[in-house]
């Protein structure tokens, strides 16, 4: 019999949108290179691998070329996926022991929160490089732990943005996140996320950058509960929420795809 692999739509109620994420249950440990190869047959910006251990699941994350630290769409379909499938029990909180510390996530009616490291940026000095590679004037430029973060004026200029991957390739973080405070009803700001170094040019929702979005955006705009718009071309919302060092993050997920790796 074949492992059990579930596409799941993350950050969208509807499906085809948000970010798709493969999630495959795993009967027992695999290599690390076989599971680069599944992402890679997967071709989904993040496949996820979950391990049952006794207090929860072991969770790994990999893009077509890379395992990455912190992935926030393939885990909350992770969550979707064992809450659907009866591995736990809905009223359950679903725990995983990640390389980013044990994470949790849980069920808020039609929502799913994860409690995620915060992941603040610091303040840096624009640099020519950057600029040049987004097409963009920032009006702040700070630094996180995986990524850089760049303020734009607008929400309009966030939108119209046509990097020049092969330039944001060369700049050695994991990706670039671009934000403005929001013009759209119903939005406090707006992002995008490019990845081109980990193998994906633009990632359509990122659960993760919001470990840095939300804190970034409380201070500025002095409240908290903050609701974002990530404005790839699929799109998909964000809630966040900040206690102390931690960031909560919200979002709807649904099945699109069931399967098994023979």
């Amino acid at each position: 019999m074949g492992l059990a692999i579930t596409q799941v739509d993350a950050f969208t109620e509807q499906p085809f949108k948000g970010n798709p994420a493969a999630v495959c249950l795993l009967t027992e440990p695999r290599d690390d290179l076989w599971m680069q190869l599944v992402a890679r047959e997967m071709n989904l910006s993040e496949t996820a691998f979950l391990l049952r251990r006794n207090d929860g699941f072991g969770l790994r994350w990999f893009t077509p070329t890379v395992e990455v630290d912190l992935c926030g769409h393939a885990t909350l379909a992770s969550a979707q996926v064992l809450w659907e499938d009866g591995r736990i029990p809905s009223g359950q909180t679903a725990r995983f022991h990640t390389r980013s510390g044990v994470l949790t996530a849980e069920k808020k009616g039609t929502w799913i929160e994860m409690d995620f490291p915060a992941t603040p940026a610091q303040p840096s000095v624009p640099f020519d490089a950057l600029e040049s590679a987004l097409g963009v004037t920032s009006r702040y430029t700070g630094r996180s732990r995986f990524d850089y973060l760049v303020e734009v004026e607008s929400e309009e200029a966030v939108r119209a943005m046509k990097p020049d991957f092969a330039s944001l390739r060369q700049l050695k973080v994991r990706g670039v996140m671009v934000t403005s405070r929001a013009s759209s009803a119903g939005y406090d700001f707006i992002s995008r996320f490019f990845v081109p170094g980990s193998g994906i040019d633009e990632d359509p929702v990122t659960g993760s950058a919001h470990c840095c979005l939300g804190p970034f955006w409380k201070e500025r705009l002095g409240r908290d509960d903050l609701v974002g718009y990530q404005a790839s071309e699929r799109g998909g919302i964000v809630r966040t929420r900040c206690i102390d060092d931690r960031v909560l993050i919200s979002g709807q997920a649904v099945v699109v795809l069931r399967g098994e790796l023979v």
